[in-house]
């Protein structure tokens, strides 16, 4: 039962404001809270008024009220017009909030609706997708390559979510248990490394614009990483799939052995590699951005600043920059005869991209994403629960993939690699670019620069609300 001021809360200042929670029963006397809609929140203890303010929080006003928010408290601009020393220590989101941000960018959702028609396919459905859950933000073809790192004051952190099952997280009414919820995230949670990740506020490490503000005491800092290596493998077996042969576009000829799998390919009218690659990239540049961008969002219904950015070296981020002061997250490089970037494959155990060293050759690269698809707990296997009223018969009907295929595959990716002395070609291995950082906002410092509007009541209301 919770106390009368809870209810209070509850019953006067949000539905008399017009906002009904959905999945909270605020009404009566003596009831307390009931789980009526879709979240519930009364197994989260004393939680703040904070919590029910997010749950309610409109979308088109987080829509309209996205802004980059850099001024943390703790924070300082030393000159220049907007000069402004923060009159409060830094502070640290709370462990609710922390873990409201790690599930708004990097959460699980459920399950995956699979894309379900192709008529190429018929009587399968596509095998595009690599995972059976579905998380906060897109995928291209549900591929799912896309892991997350976060740091804060007290350490460096790994938060697995890409073959996350759904969640069992539905009370026996349907509803969301916010609880289980966020448990169900917590205890995936892997510590790497005590300390907040080291990023020097200097030109090699980071845009000088962001030297006052970037990864400050107090803040939490997410780190999505995806192995590009792997969405390529995806993009193939695509390609493959659908008879699309590719080409050595940079030495301008064919892929040697391409000829044995005409029947598969049209070997005529290949696509380019470089292409191939290209695209890839920007996929998965979606992927990363729109998983931050989905946490920028929730900054706003939490009354949080932040913001999300490219600002910080990735070779830095990843721990390739070269300076053993600057370890990062301490993913494996190599620096390769000709090129001025380092060509970073993974961390041991964590994230280890598709390609050499963390796989003996290629084939044994595409065999484990064939695995992932097909395997214990993948899309295509029938074992694996779903949304579906008959989940078996759906998940069975996925285009299987034989050895001849996977042969197919693996002859151009492991030219690629002979070629090249690397896989990809061009693009990195391991990707990281778009960062999301959250900290305690500094009002006074909008206060006194900006006009009326600067921030959010979210905002203006959070060390209240948070309380």
């Amino acid at each position: 039962m919770f106390e009368t001021s809870r209810r209070k809360i509850l019953g006067a200042s949000m539905l008399g404001a017009g906002a009904v929670l959905s999945g909270i029963g605020a009404s009566a006397a003596g009831e307390g809270l009931k789980a009526k809609g879709n979240i519930m929140l009364d197994r989260i203890p004393d939680f703040p008024k904070g919590l029910i303010e997010a749950v309610n929080f409109p979308l088109i006003e987080a829509l309209h009220g996205r802004r980059s928010r850099r001024f943390a408290r703790g924070a300082s601009i030393p000159d220049g017009p907007l000069a402004y020393t923060s009159k409060h220590k830094a502070e640290p989101l709370s462990e609710l909030e922390q873990m409201l941000l790690l599930t708004s960018v990097a959460g699980n959702t459920g399950w995956a609706n699979l894309i379900p028609y192709n008529r190429n396919y018929i009587p399968n459905i596509p095998n595009y997708a690599g995972a059976a859950g579905g998380r906060t933000f897109p995928s291209c073809a549900g591929f799912q390559i896309t892991q997350f790192f976060y740091t804060d004051d007290d350490g460096v952190y790994f938060l697995p979510t890409r073959d996350m099952p759904a969640v069992e997280a539905k009370n026996a009414d349907g509803a969301t248990d916010m609880k289980a919820y966020l448990d169900a995230h917590k205890s995936r949670i892997i510590k790497i490394a005590d300390g907040r990740l080291k990023t020097p506020a200097q030109p090699q490490h980071m845009e000088m614009h962001n030297e006052w503000c970037a990864n400050v005491p107090g803040s939490t800092l997410l780190i999505p990483v995806a192995d590009l290596a792997e969405h390529i493998l995806q993009a193939l077996c695509y390609f493959v799939q659908n008879g699309a042969c590719i080409y050595d576009d940079y030495n301008k000829r064919p892929i040697p052995g391409m000829e044995h799998f005409k029947h598969l390919v049209d070997v005529e009218n290949p696509y380019p590699l470089s292409y191939v690659e290209q695209v890839s990239a920007t996929e998965v540049t979606v992927e990363l951005s729109c998983s931050c961008y989905a946490g920028a969002l929730m900054l706003q219904a939490m009354g949080l600043g932040g913001w999300m950015y490219d600002g910080l070296n990735p070779f830095s981020i990843l721990g390739a920059s070269g300076d053993p002061s600057v370890p990062g997250l301490g993913f494996r490089f190599d620096m390769l005869e000709g090129e001025p970037l380092p060509h970073v494959t993974g961390l041991e155990g964590l994230l280890e991209g598709h390609c050499p060293p963390h796989f003996e050759n290629m084939r044994a690269a595409v065999k484990a994403v064939v695995q992932r698809k097909f395997g214990s707990g993948g899309p295509f296997n029938e074992k694996t629960k779903g949304p579906y009223k008959e989940t078996d018969a759906v998940r069975k009907r996925g285009a299987p993939i034989n050895d001849e295929f996977i042969d197919c595959v693996a002859t151009i990716a492991q030219y690629i690699q002979d070629t090249f002395g690397r896989f990809p070609a061009k693009v990195p291995a391991i990707m990281a670019l778009m960062y999301l950082q959250a900290h305690k906002l500094d009002t006074g410092f909008y206060d006194t620069h900006f006009t009326p509007g600067a921030y959010l009541k979210t905002h203006a209301e959070h060390e209240k609300n948070w309380a």
